[in-house]
């Protein structure tokens, strides 16, 4: 899954370099905590959270059934 948010993001920022995912495995499910270089923000957000929400869309439907667990996926500064 890791892989799959890093093919989305990465060419869509201007520091591909800087962009770091973090992995929280929680009891109510698996957390990827997105971070991108402070420039970048908004490009991977998007005019009212139109693109974080279409990568969180496909995200959510690769995960599917396959996991056990709830995917979430958080953009953070």
């Amino acid at each position: 899954m890791k892989d799959l948010i890093l093919t989305i993001v990465k060419p869509l920022v201007d520091h591909p370099d800087d962009v770091h995912i973090d992995i929280e495995d929680g009891s109510n499910g698996v957390t990827y905590q997105l971070s991108v270089h402070p420039e970048d923000m908004g490009k991977v957000i998007g005019k009212q959270g139109r693109v974080a929400k279409s990568i969180r869309t496909v995200v959510y439907a690769a995960a599917g059934s396959s996991q056990q667990k709830k995917i979430f996926l958080e953009i953070v500064e």
